[in-house]
Order: structure tokens, then sequence, then C-alpha cells
């Protein structure tokens, strides 16, 4: 792995850790609203009417904004590991299905992913997200439905080239089940790019989070999330940029660790795999 790779996967460790312990031991409400004229807008490092301390400054509402964001965090992180997660397995299941038993299941899932793959993601999600009431289930429904259609043509595409191989023809004459021979034989082989497609899914699937909350069709105030604090901080860029900048900060640096993670185990896989030919050759 390289030093990149290290440092986002210790990143990623270190921000999660801070997501669920920072609420437990603050001092203050992250959703409280009281004595707002006393504590609003406190630049970052600066300290109250009433003593506090705060970090990264407060808001409009005098809630304390690191608070905040590592509360978002906890949502943000949910979201986008769980959304991608879901995608993941929806896709294992129906490109294991479509690569396996080929014909009629094959032709109708392709031709339900490329018409699915053919209309922008993001019009999806808004359109799926304005039927149904905004929330973190709602989200986390919308991203599985609209992001399996990538790994379910990867895992078919290696569920293929593997049920090809000569085990397989060695385990179906000794009679193995068919179901048996997918689960404990093809799937395992075929994981690889899932893991790497889950990974890089995980920053894309915040980032679409973020997105939707920051229209206000994600996770609904007062529950903190990226999306939410960075549209709620807009308006007042110039005069408390630290309300829209610190979770935007957040955002973008997580995101990027996912991707650097992700394209680090892509590069591995791909490694371990002409290491492997070379050794058969």
């Amino acid at each position: 792995m390289t030093r990149a790779a290290r440092w986002s996967l210790g990143a990623l460790g270190v921000f999660a850790v801070a997501a669920v312990v920072v609420p437990m031991i603050a001092s203050v409400d992250p959703l409280a609203i009281d004595d707002v004229l006393a504590t609003r807008l406190v630049a970052p490092m600066a300290r109250d009417s009433h003593g506090e301390l705060h970090a990264l400054g407060t808001d409009r509402f005098g809630r304390d904004v690191f608070v905040r964001m590592m509360l978002a965090a906890r949502i943000s992180l949910a979201v986008g590991v769980g959304g991608s997660l879901l995608a993941t397995l929806m896709g294992m299941a129906v490109g294991a299905a479509s690569g396996w038993w080929r014909g009629l299941p094959d032709r109708v899932a392709m031709a339900l992913s490329d018409a699915l793959q053919a209309i922008p993601r993001l019009v999806l999600l808004l359109l799926c997200a304005s039927l149904w009431r905004p929330g973190v289930t709602t989200v986390l429904a919308v991203l599985a439905l609209t992001g399996w259609m990538g790994v379910a043509r990867l895992v078919r595409a290696e569920v293929m080239a593997v049920s090809a191989r000569s085990f397989i023809d060695g385990a179906r004459a000794l009679g193995v089940s068919e179901w048996r021979m997918l689960t404990r034989h093809v799937l395992p082989n075929a994981l690889g790019p899932a893991i790497v497609a889950t990974t890089l899914g995980v920053g894309n699937a915040i980032l679409l989070e973020s997105g939707l909350a920051f229209l206000g069709l994600g996770v609904q105030p007062p529950a903190p999330s990226w999306g939410n604090m960075i549209a709620g901080g807009r308006d007042l860029i110039v005069i408390a940029p630290w309300v829209a900048l610190a979770p935007g900060v957040a955002l973008i640096g997580t995101v990027l660790a996912c991707s650097v993670l992700g394209d680090a185990l892509r590069d591995r896989l791909a490694g371990e795999s002409v290491r492997s030919l070379g050794e058969r050759a």
C-alpha cells in the first residue's frame, strides 16, 4: 500500500473515531438553540460571552460548528458506507445471477442496467428524493437503487470469466450443485472488483448525499449533515466563512481519502492479478 493510501486510511480512521467520540464528550448540545445573541457567529478559536471555547466558531444560531460537523460526519459516513454497501450487494446479486445463468435473466438485467445508466444518476436521485419523504432511509434506498449497475457489470464479467475455468468443470463433474459452485467457488473469486467499487463508491455516495442535503432533499434540519451545513452557511460566506468552509473541507477531505484508498486497492489487486498470471505462465 502506498504512503498516500496509508495516510488516507489513517485519516478516515481518525475521522470516524472523532465522529463517534466528540459529540459524546462535548460540553455543548449541537442541536440546542439557546441565547443566540450571546453565542452567534463566534469566530474560530474564540470564546463566547459564557466563556465557552469554540474551535471552529459558531453558526447563526450559536451552535458549535466543530461539534455539529462531527455529528454530521456520523450521518454522512453512515449514509456513504451504507449506501455503497447496499448498492454493491444489489449489484453482486444481479451480476452473479446474470453471469452464471445467462439467457433471459442476463438479457433482462443488462437491458435494465443500460436503461438506468443512460439516465444521469443525479437526475434519478432528485426524482426519487422528491417522490418520497426526505430522510436517511430515503437517501440510503435511493443511493442503492441508483448505484448497483456498475457493480453488476463488473461482477457479471468476473463470474463469466471464473465460470469458464477448469476447476468449475471439475466441480460440476463431481456433482457439486449449481448454488454451491456459485457461492463457494465463483463469487469469492469475483469479490476483488466489488470491493474496489465499494471503496470508490463510498466517496461518491457521501458527495451525492451532501448534494441532496444541500438542495433540501436529504437529511433535514435540525439534524446536521455536511450538505445542509454548507447550505446554511452559504449566505454567510463573507461575514462568517467558517460556517460553510469547515464542513466543505471535511467533505472534500473525506471524498479524496476514499478515492485514494480505492485507487490503491485497485492497483494492488491489478498487480496481484498480473503476478498470478506470470506465475502460471
